[in-house]
């Protein structure tokens, strides 16, 4: 008999096989991806010359090497935490944001309005 933990233990791994992240997924990553995806987050978009500037102005103790940085994106894209677009220099980089869920509110509301007006008569 599958309890509670079992649930949601599968509902975490389905999200994760959905690709994308949460605010909360940016604990679990070490600090020089960490770095990145704040930057990432600020922008949502980014150019790889616009990248490389933004690192550049970082002070040095924060400063990745381009090597560095390329491992770190090419990283971050295939774990899905980025969508890359183009190839090199012309790359654009996005946030892959998880899709929220719809509200089912609404549809409560009206559900409910329904049964009153139904109950009503004319």
């Amino acid at each position: 008999m599958p309890g509670v933990f079992d649930r949601l233990n599968k509902e975490l791994q389905g999200k994760k096989q959905d690709g994308g992240i949460t605010p909360l997924d940016l604990i679990d990553l070490p600090p020089a991806l960490r770095k990145i995806m704040r930057l990432m987050l600020r922008e949502l978009q980014v150019g790889y010359p616009r990248l490389c500037e933004i690192v550049d102005a970082m002070p040095a103790a924060d400063r990745m090497t381009r090597d560095e940085l390329q491992s770190a994106l090419a990283t971050l894209t295939e774990q899905f935490w980025l969508i890359r677009i183009g190839e090199g220099e012309k790359a654009i980089y996005k946030v892959n944001l998880r899709r929220k869920e719809g509200s089912k509110l609404m549809a409560g509301v009206w559900s409910a309005l329904d049964e009153k007006l139904k109950d009503k008569p004319e």
